[in-house]
């Protein structure tokens, strides 16, 4: 069973191929992607994230999974030697790290409910758990001057998927190093990883860095 919906601006893909599946299973998904959004939105000025960087909301106050996100995202800052950063201008954007978490916690919502053969797409970032039809999922990597070219095919089985760049969005991620300079090295910049939550924090990085992040 597949659905694409349109969930925290961005279309979501979720196909589960597991015997018994019911649309009530993908209903809990996409209920799980808005509650995300609902959070994390910086445009919803409901949401904690809007709270925090209005100063009504202190982060000890915030819930768990803010609090998560805003430790997952100090650590990855020191990971990647300064080039991932939430906060720009004293303003949080977690955004670069929140969707592909949001993807791997529902895929792990998933696991948890039984299913194993399962896909998750949103917005271009991929989670694939198990095989489709005993085959590993095929990922197609998209042409960043041609959209409608798909340039490579990745076959994968429980695996992330993530693209950074400014070939889709513009340019809506920056050096911190740099921050009042575009980014023009790299158009687009792909990552595979163990989990979809680890190959976007590092492509949003290696983004940053340019022709070094490669």
């Amino acid at each position: 069973m597949q659905q694409r919906r349109l969930v925290m601006g961005m279309p979501v893909t979720v196909e589960i191929l597991d015997p018994g599946v019911a649309a009530a299973d993908l209903d809990a998904v996409y209920a799980y992607f808005g509650w995300v959004d609902a959070t994390f939105s910086t445009y919803d000025p409901a949401s904690e994230v809007s709270r925090l960087n209005r100063g009504e909301l202190t982060p000890d106050r915030a819930c768990p999974e803010v609090r998560a996100i805003l430790a997952l995202a100090e650590e990855t800052k020191a990971l990647t030697q300064g080039y991932f950063d939430i906060r720009r201008d004293g303003v949080i954007d977690p955004s670069g790290i929140v969707k592909g978490w949001a993807i791997q916690q529902a895929a792990e919502r998933l696991a948890a409910a039984g299913w194993h053969d399962f896909y998750v797409d949103a917005g271009g970032d991929v989670q694939v758990s198990g095989t489709k039809a005993g085959r590993p999922w095929r990922v197609g990597i998209r042409n960043p001057f041609q959209h409608e070219e798909v340039v490579k095919v990745l076959a994968l089985t429980d695996r992330g998927v993530a693209t950074s760049g400014t070939a889709v969005r513009g340019q809506h991620i920056y050096d911190p190093f740099r921050p009042g300079e575009p980014l023009t090295e790299v158009l687009s910049l792909t990552v595979v990883g163990p989990n979809v939550y680890e190959a976007d924090r590092f492509a949003t990085a290696a983004f940053a860095m340019g022709r070094r992040g490669i």
